[in-house]
C-alpha cells in the first residue's frame, strides 16, 4: 500500500471531534500540555502535528512546509489526507516545521482590519515540558511554564497584538499552545 493512503484517522468523525476539543483546551490554557493520538503521518511528522494536520487542514487551508517537513512523503500524505493546497510562506494560514526552520518573518500576521488573517504554526521540537519561561494572560490563572524553543520570537509576537502568529508546540504526541495574546514574564 501507498504511504501516503495510510496513517489518517481510522474513525475520523470521532477522532478529529476528541482532537479538536484538545487542541481547543491547549488554545485556550496556553502552557498545558495535551495528548494527541489517533495519526501515524510518514516522518519527520510527528504524531501530533499529523493529527493537527487531519484536524485543521483541508482543502481551503493554505499550509506551507517548511524546512525537512517539505519532502515528497509528507506532500503525498498530506494532499491524500487533507487536501491542503501547499504554497509559500506569505500565503500561509498554517506553516508547520521545526522551529529553526520556519521562516516566521514571512508569514502573514493579519491586518488591523482583518487580525484573523495570520499564520498558525505548527512547530515540531525536541522536547516539550512544563518547565521553562513563565506565561501570563487569558486562560492563564497566574502564570504557567512551557518550554519554549526561544523566547525572543514570543515576547515581539505579543507586542503585535491583536495581530501576530498563534503557535502549536509538538513533540511526539504532545501538544502545547501559545497564542499571540500570551505574555512571555
Amino acid at each position: 500500500m501507498n504511504d501516503a493512503l495510510s496513517g489518517g484517522f481510522a474513525a475520523p468523525p470521532i477522532e478529529s471531534a476528541t482532537a479538536f476539543r484538545a487542541m481547543l483546551e491547549a488554545m485556550a490554557r496556553p502552557g498545558t500540555i495535551v495528548t494527541l493520538t489517533g495519526a501515524e503521518p510518514p516522518a519527520p511528522l510527528s504524531m501530533a502535528a499529523g493529527v493537527l494536520l487531519l484536524t485543521l487542514a483541508d482543502g481551503t487551508t493554505p499550509l506551507h512546509l517548511a524546512g525537512a517537513h517539505d519532502t515528497p512523503a509528507v506532500r503525498d500524505w498530506v494532499t491524500f489526507h487533507c487536501g491542503a493546497p501547499l504554497v509559500g510562506p506569505a500565503e500561509a494560514v498554517l506553516a508547520l516545521g521545526r522551529w529553526e526552520a520556519l521562516p516566521l518573518a514571512e508569514l502573514p500576521i493579519g491586518t488591523p482590519e482583518y487580525p484573523d488573517r495570520s499564520a498558525t504554526v505548527i512547530a515540531e521540537l525536541s522536547q516539550l515540558s512544563d518547565e521553562g519561561p513563565a506565561l501570563r494572560g487569558p486562560g492563564i490563572e497566574t502564570t504557567a511554564r512551557l518550554s519554549l524553543p526561544e523566547t525572543a520570537f514570543f515576547e515581539a509576537n505579543h507586542r503585535l497584538f491583536p495581530l501576530g502568529i498563534d503557535s502549536f508546540l509538538t513533540c511526539g504526541d504532545r501538544l502545547a499552545a501559545v497564542p499571540r495574546s500570551t505574555e512571555i514574564c
